[in-house]
């Protein structure tokens, strides 16, 4: 399967453009992960993954991330293009397992998405067995005084903070590579835009940064490029932002009752494994949770309320399919992978706080059917008032989102059978 999967990944079409910052520094990409600085316990964590050959991102990124001397990065990386390997390989590779400190940290926006960060790790680091991970995420509670003898450090940026500055338990001065994903939300979001900040400011001089995310926009990308000295930049052109390997469609209906049949009649037609449905805020993801266990489906709802977990529960659930739905807000838009789910519902278009479509998080949420280049189909449920939203998403993306008959059976069988 992992094979399979990565067959899908490399043979991604993205055209990737690199800004070299540096004329005298060296810039190449590569072909095998044997022309890489890799210890041979890294190549055969590699090949258990099924990764016979660099995807389109690892072919430029791994380069420039293993060089030495060290160089920072700020690279835009679509879902499922195998960017969170490339900069697991990155850790693994600067981590020294004879120095019983930490030396590599590693931010991301939420919880879950650390977690799967360091199933990565674990997975690509099988063969490194001194080498030892720590979660600097809410709920695992180290006592002050604690020695962290893990070289990696995985974490969300409040818990990390406090391991920093409050709890004295990690010493920043000390790392040697940060790497922080899904950058523009860190940057962007106030609160984790401030706690990323003062993290990196504690950093020394010497040490590697590298920023990852599947969209910037254009302050943001500004904003990094202040922050981060001399980086290389590998970005995806504008008009290849969206994903092609899933099909959207959108229908229009009048209040959200018949958005609910509308989706009903979605699910009664289509062979779905398991399906995300999205919602833009928690009382409607509730609402909706409410219907579908009445109507009895077998419902999780996953919202940024829930502990920690809690969520880490409705996760492992629905990956080991005890739930065939998950009606999620926007705390699992952004690299929960779930190899199984092929559909997404938007319950609504994304909206930012202008009342305009929120173009990232519609492409994080539909980027969720598309795993490892997988085909994948996402549908929008609107109101008719909602019918503008779609046409700028379409405009945006430059893509066309297809109208469909949410009571047109015939025609909803006919795309089922496709």
């Amino acid at each position: 399967m992992n094979k399979l999967i990565h067959t899908s990944l490399v043979e991604s079409q993205q055209h990737v453009e690199i800004l070299q910052r540096d004329p005298k520094s060296p810039l190449f990409s590569i072909k095998t992960f044997e022309e890489l600085p890799l210890k041979k316990e890294l190549l055969q964590g590699v090949y258990m993954m099924g990764f016979n050959r660099p995807s389109k991102i690892q072919e430029q990124a791994l380069p420039l991330m293993l060089a030495y001397p060290p160089q920072n990065l700020i690279a835009q990386s679509q879902s499922g293009t195998g960017k969170t390997a490339a900069f697991v390989l990155a850790m693994l590779s600067r981590a020294s397992a004879s120095e019983k400190y930490p030396q590599c940290l590693c931010l991301a926006p939420t919880y879950e998405l650390a977690l799967q960060i360091g199933q990565v790790v674990r997975a690509i680091g099988k063969f490194c067995t001194d080498i030892k991970v720590n979660y600097a995420v809410r709920g695992n509670r180290v006592l002050k005084g604690t020695v962290l003898e893990e070289q990696i450090v995985i974490g969300t940026p409040g818990t990390t903070l406090d391991w920093c500055f409050k709890q004295r338990i990690l010493d920043l001065t000390k790392i040697s590579l940060f790497v922080l994903d899904e950058a523009d939300i860190m940057i962007d979001t106030q609160g984790l835009s401030c706690q990323s900040i003062r993290i990196h400011r504690a950093l020394p001089k010497s040490c590697q940064v590298l920023l990852f995310s599947a969209t910037y926009k254009e302050p943001v990308r500004a904003f990094a490029e202040r922050i981060i000295p001399n980086p290389m930049v590998i970005k995806l052109r504008e008009e290849e932002l969206t994903l092609t390997n899933i099909r959207q469609y959108f229908m229009v209906c009048q209040s959200s009752d018949e958005q609910y049949r509308a989706l009903c009649n979605l699910y009664g037609t289509f062979t779905i494994g398991q399906v995300m449905i999205f919602c833009q805020t928690r009382r409607l993801a509730d609402w909706l949770a409410g219907k579908m266990s009445r109507d009895g489906h077998q419902v999780a709802i996953l919202t940024a309320e829930l502990t920690v977990v809690q969520r880490a529960s409705v996760i492992q659930r629905f990956r080991e399919g005890k739930e065939k739905v998950l009606i999620a807000t926007n705390v699992c838009a952004r690299g929960i992978d779930v190899q199984q789910v092929t559909t997404v519902v938007n319950f609504g278009i994304p909206m930012d706080q202008d009342g305009e479509p929120d173009f990232e998080t519609y492409l994080h949420r539909i980027g969720r059917a598309g795993r490892f280049g997988h085909r994948g189909i996402a549908f929008s449920v609107v109101e008719k008032g909602a019918l503008e939203l779609v046409h700028k998403i379409e405009e945006y993306f430059q893509t066309t989102i297809k109208q469909l008959d949410p009571y047109n059976m015939d025609e909803l069988e006919k795309l089922a059978a496709e």
